[in-house]
């Protein structure tokens, strides 16, 4: 990092730093993570210990995230960010899809659910259980593959333990964990998730991971649509366009 780039951005990278590590650092390692000279990281540690940012651990010689921290990332989430962010542009894509009929949404994994955030859907739109504030199987959802698909194997096998943790709904989609794996790695490589009848016969749908500043991903774009009126051409369509709507998000979040 230039010596040159203004403090404020020095400050707010070594805030970054400390969220995204497993723990407290020391200022030598917060030094080195961003190029900083030494002298100037201890300034700048201090003026922020000072206001809260950030707290110092004399015993292990190390700084972590302070309760001023805390307060501004509470009150980020108090402003609906993700969905604030998102809904604009749900809409710019049930537009670009037209007139394909297709009901467009926003989800977050949680557990091993999927628990939709947000719904837009078109004049002449399927009826589907999708809605906001329904939680669905991930393994089994598009938009929940589409998340877990670029999660570390090991965290998605703590998620998947055994076959209990899946659920079958129509007879479709994957029960074991060879197989989810399997389609994750397929799913991963080309870009975006799909199922056709796994939670609901007769209806489809394709999705793209949303990712944040850190590059993890945090939520997914999806659309659902009646599966005899959208044809393999068209559902790649509507794959590449959530694509393209799930990357304009995550440039939104930094990504």
């Amino acid at each position: 990092m230039s010596s040159q780039v203004p403090a404020a951005t020095r400050t707010l990278s070594i805030l970054r730093v400390l969220a995204s590590a497993p723990g407290p650092m020391t200022a030598v390692a917060i030094a080195r993570e961003l190029e900083l000279p030494r002298s100037s990281t201890y300034h700048l540690l201090t003026a922020m210990h000072e206001l809260g940012f950030v707290v110092h651990l004399p015993e292990e010689e190390r700084w972590g995230l302070g309760v001023a921290a805390f307060e501004v990332g509470a009150a980020y989430l108090r402003h609906d960010p993700l969905e604030r962010l998102a809904r604009p542009l749900l809409r710019k894509l049930l537009k670009e899809v037209a007139p394909l009929s297709v009901v467009a949404h926003l989800g977050v994994l949680h557990g091993r659910e999927l628990l939709y955030l947000l719904k837009e859907q078109s004049p002449r739109h399927p009826d589907v259980v999708t809605d906001i504030g329904v939680r669905l199987p991930a393994s089994l959802t598009a938009s929940g593959r589409s998340i877990l698909a670029l999660l570390p194997p090991a965290q998605v096998r703590a998620t998947f333990p055994n076959r209990l943790a899946f659920v079958d709904r129509t007879g479709l989609g994957p029960q074991t964990w060879p197989a989810l794996m399997e389609l994750l790695q397929r799913e991963a490589a080309q870009g975006y998730s799909a199922e056709d009848g796994f939670i609901a016969e007769g209806f489809a749908s394709v999705a793209s991971a949303v990712l944040d500043h850190s590059h993890r991903p945090i939520a997914a774009v999806g659309l659902t649509f009646t599966s005899d009126e959208v044809s393999a051409t068209d559902r790649k369509v509507l794959a590449t366009s959530a694509q393209r709507c799930a990357r304009a998000i995550s440039k939104r979040l930094g990504a």
